[in-house]
């Protein structure tokens, strides 16, 4: 067995503040949170398809904890850490109830849900730019430059 789910969801979570799955935690425990973010890491999975390693995983079943076949290098997990916090902000912005965001104290007040919805899709698409360049760097690192010199292009 190599790499587990939860080594890289660790990293996830270092990565993201959210009170909700804090209180997903809380309220379910561990191994039922870990299943909950094991969507987001199969998205990241299928994303990150140029990976010079084997992306092989068995997913959670029961009471075992998903796992990849091999043991990723600390680079991979933290791509497909970083992956999964795209799907997360997905998530964020098409949550219907982000519609209900009247805040109101003396110091802080949030009257757009409009501008909140807004800033929110502006986030998400550097988001989505800066894990494209992320990806497109990998990719570029771990390219066979010798083929492209004989023009083998793939």
């Amino acid at each position: 067995m190599g790499t587990t789910a939860i080594e890289v969801e660790d990293k996830f979570l270092t990565l993201v503040s959210d009170y909700r799955l804090d209180a997903l935690y809380t309220a379910s425990g561990s191994f039922i949170f870990m299943e909950y973010l094991e969507s987001w890491l199969l998205y990241s999975i299928r994303d990150f398809d140029k990976c010079s390693q084997d992306l092989s995983y068995f997913p959670s079943s029961g009471s075992t904890v998903g796992y990849f076949t091999e043991t990723l290098t600390m680079q991979h997990q933290l791509i497909l850490a970083q992956i999964m916090t795209l799907y997360w902000l997905f998530k964020t912005v098409n949550d219907i109830l982000q519609v209900n965001n009247s805040l109101h104290d003396r110091d802080f007040t949030t009257f757009s849900q409009a501008q909140n919805l807004r800033e929110k899709r502006e986030y998400l698409n550097s988001k989505k730019e800066e894990i494209e360049q992320l990806l497109n760097s990998y990719e570029y690192d771990n390219n066979d430059w010798a083929t492209w010199r004989t023009q083998v292009f793939y």
